[in-house]
């Protein structure tokens, strides 16, 4: 073989690699750029927002590590978390995703975990920690998968707070409300006193049971579906996920987006245990 045209062949491919590796796309951030978890592929572990992105590009500030998915829009600003940084809502505006991964579709035990800091009741309102809408029209013309709200009332001291979580079930077609108000369960102290608070919610399809952690400690009212058993989402239904908000808040007319700091957003396709949440509370994740 010619050495002259044997080199440059070998040249030829080089630079066209070279090329090539520089099309990609440059938006994302590189590997290891992002926090992650100790998660095998199709884990527990479905969704995961730490916040922690130190770039000029709010969309890397916002990542998913679980899938490298970015938001389509985070107009919060960026404030000193429980751990790295974190999101500070405004009561208007809340980040946006296209969806919450394979959540939904395994989903039947789950859980939902997340650092939260808020300064006294809402003004009025209830204000909306995160919204996983669906096409699934449960009520009139919105509808809802799942979300957690802190609901209005008057409490004494107000750093305590009425609690919901609302669940939509796809396939009987049917929803429940999980309060903690004093009334069908306990109304949560200390959770808006102005300082990070863990919060992690346990549905356990086995119990038809929904328990309430806060820093670490379970709440004692376990909250019970009857006997309902797992949990069903429609993934074809779901139409992203709101963090700090509800993309159907106009057409509610009432409730308000949410107004404190956000960090560590995580969703499990399991119920964790009580030593699980003990460790993600005392790792501050």
């Amino acid at each position: 073989m010619n050495i002259y045209k044997y080199f440059k062949s070998v040249l030829t491919v080089l630079v066209f690699g070279v090329i090539i590796n520089g099309c990609q796309k440059m938006d994302r951030p590189a590997l290891g750029s992002y926090p992650k978890d100790s998660n095998p592929p199709g884990g527990p572990l479905k969704f995961y927002a730490a916040f922690d992105g130190t770039t000029s590009n709010t969309l890397m500030n916002a990542v998913d590590s679980i899938r490298a998915n970015f938001p389509s829009s985070n107009p919060l600003t960026q404030i000193t978390g429980i751990s790295g940084k974190a999101v500070q809502g405004d009561g208007v505006k809340y980040i946006n995703y296209a969806g919450v991964n394979d959540f939904p579709s395994n989903s039947s035990s789950f859980s939902v975990s997340f650092w939260e800091k808020r300064n006294g009741i809402p003004n009025g309102n209830a204000s909306f920690l995160f919204t996983i809408p669906s096409a699934n029209k449960q009520w009139g013309s919105y509808g809802f998968s799942m979300f957690v709200l802190f609901d209005w009332g008057t409490w004494t001291p107000t750093s305590s707070a009425k609690v919901k979580f609302y669940m939509v079930d796809d396939k009987c077609k049917c929803d429940n409300w999980f309060t903690w108000d004093g009334t069908a369960g306990q109304l949560v102290p200390g959770v808006q006193d102005n300082n990070w608070h863990h919060m992690v919610f346990v549905y356990d399809a086995t119990t038809s049971g929904l328990t309430l952690y806060v820093d670490g400690v379970a709440n004692p009212a376990v909250l019970k579906w009857g006997t309902h058993g797992a949990e069903n989402i429609d993934p074809n239904q779901v139409q992203g996920l709101n963090i700090g908000g509800n993309v159907n808040l106009a057409n509610l007319g009432w409730g308000m987006n949410w107004d404190g700091g956000l960090d560590q957003f995580r969703f499990y396709g399991k119920a964790l245990s009580a030593s699980d949440v003990s460790a993600l509370y005392t790792g501050k994740q």
